[in-house]
């Protein structure tokens, strides 16, 4: 028997050293985790390659809910309630109206409208006949709104008469070849004249069009769907590319990994231009036939009583939303409602606890991913703080990796062969999704301008040859393979011989002064290294009593990762998913000739003193110093 025990003793040598005795505790915590993400994702898999086999376009499994229960209400909102069957056969007008204008498979008609029934609608009813839908970000104007339009090569513009005055500031400068059509709201359906002079009436079209199915065009399960914007934040919103193939695999996969139940109601304030709104909610509506509350604008005060108001079971959010509703006074409704979930991207560990305990939410289902990529992850375990996890038993099974990378430029950082490198635990490092062409879940698709896409593309990655989505994000993992979002690549800035993470510092900023909204930025001082910490705070009404901010932000942040200045904004300008305009503020910078709020600089004592033009020029001479 002496090499039975041989083998043993060999066994045991090689379980201490390669993975190691630490390896079983991993899996031992994590097994459960891994598991129950490995059966969604089966499930996922089984879904998209059935309707892949089906050829199926998203418009055919919608179609399918509706004979399934055509009174059953898909869309609800503060003045709409629309059935399964109303929004067919609108979508089934909208098709053959757009079909007997001429428009076809391949062409491109862009929607301008605010949150309605109607919208998805439009959209669904341009994908019948093949065309593919621009969703245009209802806040741009101006060049911002002509580029959006431009860029996407549309043919039509579909618009709602709330945005006849951004639509008329523009029209002289869009190609001669653009048809406007203009949709009124239902209180003005007898209007047969449109605003704009050169605009049809989409209403007076679609009192005459049939809401029978339009006539048969070949569309299929990988074409186009939609084109859906980047916020904008850092220039100019990109076109990202949504086939049908896509939208399923979005919505399927956020329906699979949160354990959605069908008879779900949903509410979402989101606009339904973007990926969190527009599919990953709405598309629990029209893939899987649940009914979802909708509501114009955001509001924070009225959250969670419209989530009463509809009976909804799983709310949403994104960005900083949970920051403002948190921030608002204690209602009846905190507690009075049904929501057992709430899911998003974008609820700072900072206020998690604070959030789930107030509002009564038994779990939160933290999402990462950015809608042109395919590193898109899931934290479905209650998690604090996590925004997603990788397998440690089974790293390979969902191909996304943390490599090392330049933290100012995001540039990988290679070993001798050339080849990228992977992050050990607990260090940051950017966040990548291995392309695999013809896998929905590892397709690249990219923007519809190809020199923006190629930007994100990184190649030679763990072999020669082989492709990546970079994401742009310092993510970090921790032992366990929990992932925690860092912060965006360039956004970190060096002082004090200190890395400074943004998204960090402006957590705490805003928690110490009330939950205000908060942006933080490197700017240069001359004379010093690295950049120094500012931070822009909306206090229109001066609220903020910047000696006990001072006092309470000492207690929470180290001295180097303190802002040095402070900006007091006026007015605040956010994009569509609630995120402030970084690139503007950090132009600006501190300069008091330039700036019209109200600036603060760090003194050496600690306390913020006003930075008048004799202070900056003494910053700027190096008479004072930080």
């Amino acid at each position: 028997m002496g090499w039975i025990f041989a083998v043993v003793i060999a066994l045991v040598a090689l379980l201490l050293t390669r993975p190691g005795w630490r390896w079983f505790y991993i899996a031992g915590a994590t097994a459960q985790r891994d598991l129950i993400a490995l059966w969604a994702y089966i499930k996922l898999l089984r879904y998209t390659k059935r309707h892949e086999r089906l050829n199926y376009t998203v418009a055919d499994v919608f179609e399918r809910n509706v004979r399934a229960h055509p009174e059953k209400v898909a869309v609800v909102s503060e003045t709409q309630r629309w059935t399964f069957r109303q929004v067919n056969e609108h979508a089934n007008k909208v098709a053959n109206v757009l079909q007997a204008q001429g428009y076809k498979k391949g062409d491109v008609v862009a929607l301008l409208l605010e949150n309605r029934a109607e919208y998805v609608a439009t959209w669904l009813g341009l994908s019948k006949i093949g065309v593919i839908t621009p969703l245009i970000n209802t806040n741009l104007r101006g060049p911002s709104l002509l580029h959006s339009i431009t860029v996407a090569h549309c043919s039509a513009l579909i618009y709602g008469e709330d945005f006849v005055e951004a639509v008329a500031d523009v029209a002289k400068d869009l190609p001669s070849d653009l048809t406007l059509f203009q949709y009124n709201n239902e209180n003005n359906n007898s209007q047969t004249q449109t605003d704009i002079k050169q605009s049809r009436n989409l209403n007076v079209l679609l009192g005459t069009a049939s809401k029978e199915k339009p006539n048969k065009t070949q569309v299929n399960h990988h074409d186009k769907l939609v084109y859906i914007y980047t916020s904008g934040t850092t220039g100019l919103p990109k076109a990202a590319v949504i086939s049908h193939s896509r939208y399923l695999f979005i919505a399927a996969g956020i329906h699979y990994t949160m354990g959605f139940q069908d008879d779900d109601i949903f509410y979402t304030p989101l606009p339904l231009y973007h990926t969190a709104g527009g599919i990953m909610c709405m598309g629990q509506s029209v893939l899987f036939g649940s009914t979802v509350s909708i509501r114009k604008k955001f509001s924070a005060s009225n959250y969670f009583a419209d989530c009463a108001k509809f009976n909804a079971t799983i709310g949403q959010y994104i960005g900083e939303m949970a920051r403002y509703i948190l921030a608002t006074k204690p209602s009846e409704y905190d507690q009075k409602h049904r929501v057992r979930l709430v899911f998003g991207n974008g609820l700072r560990p900072q206020i998690w606890p604070q959030f789930v305990e107030r509002f009564n939410i038994a779990k939160v289902g933290e999402f990462y991913g950015a809608t042109e990529g395919n590193a898109n992850i899931m934290n479905h375990d209650n998690t604090v703080g996590a925004i997603g996890f990788v397998s440690r038993i089974l790293p390979k099974i969902y191909p996304i990796s943390i490599i090392r990378a330049d933290p100012d430029t995001g540039e990988p950082i290679r070993s001798k062969d050339g080849l990228c490198q992977l992050c050990a635990p607990n260090e940051p490092g950017v966040f990548i999704g291995k392309i695999v062409k013809g896998n929905p879940s590892r397709e690249f698709l990219g923007y519809v301008d190809a020199k923006a896409s190629a930007k994100k593309i990184v190649k030679d990655v763990f072999k020669h040859g082989d492709m990546a989505f970079l994401s742009g994000d310092l993510l970090v993992a921790d032992e366990k393979g929990y992932l925690y979002f860092k912060d965006r690549t360039g956004d970190t800035f060096r002082w004090k011989g200190e890395n400074v993470s943004t998204s960090e510092v402006e957590a705490q900023v805003s928690n110490v002064a009330g939950y205000k909204d908060t942006v933080v930025y490197g700017v240069t001082i001359p004379h010093t290294e690295g950049r120094a910490g500012m931070a822009a705070i909306y206090d229109p009404q001066r609220e903020l009593d910047l000696d006990v901010f001072a006092a309470n932000l000492a207690k929470t942040l180290p001295a180097y990762a303190r802002p040095q200045i402070i900006r007091l904004l006026t007015k605040v300008d956010l994009t569509g998913t609630f995120k402030l305009r970084k690139v503007d503020l950090q132009k600006e910078g501190y300069d008091p000739s330039v700036v019209k709020d109200d600036l603060y600089y760090q003194t050496s004592k600690g306390r913020y003193e006003l930075l008048t033009p004799r202070v900056y020029e003494q910053v700027q001479s190096n008479e004072i110093r930080f």
